[in-house]
């Protein structure tokens, strides 16, 4: 004869697992949110303040979903403010002026003057930063979800 056995507690692991499935979209976004503006607020404080306005054209895009559960927040230059950032030169040339303090630029006499990196360091020098306030935001929402 096969003995009975089981796990005591399944169920209730069990119920546990799809409640976790049902936590809504709005815990990915509020997480994703919440990391992204540590970024944004770095790199508007890296940025070089020579002229134009760098620091009011960064903002924070939302990518299209793909995939549920999953939400991407890109900090960026605003393309509203194209007409803003392109340089035209004398000679006709364009140039985009945020591009040219985050990667450098040469000049005239062929120095090269390097980028100042802010959206590039903006998240590499605050990656556990970040990762911490995204998986606090997103303990604290599927706490709220799972009580909810």
């Amino acid at each position: 004869m096969a003995k009975k056995s089981g796990i005591d507690g399944f169920a209730d692991l069990e119920r546990t697992f799809k409640q976790l499935g049902k936590v809504p979209q709005t815990a990915a976004t509020k997480s994703a949110r919440a990391g992204a503006s540590i970024a944004q607020k770095s790199a508007k404080a890296n940025a070089p303040v020579d002229e134009g306005n760098l620091k009011q054209g960064i903002i924070m895009k939302r990518e299209r979903r793909t995939k549920q559960g999953k939400a991407v927040f890109d900090v960026m230059m605003d393309p509203a403010k194209n007409d803003i950032f392109v340089k035209i030169s004398k000679s006709g040339k364009r140039s985009y002026y945020p591009a040219s303090q985050e990667y450098g630029f040469l000049t005239v006499d062929g120095g090269y003057v390097p980028g100042y990196r802010f959206l590039r360091n903006s998240v590499t020098e605050n990656a556990e930063a970040i990762r911490k306030k995204i998986v606090e935001t997103a303990g604290k929402e599927v706490d709220k979800a799972m009580r909810g």
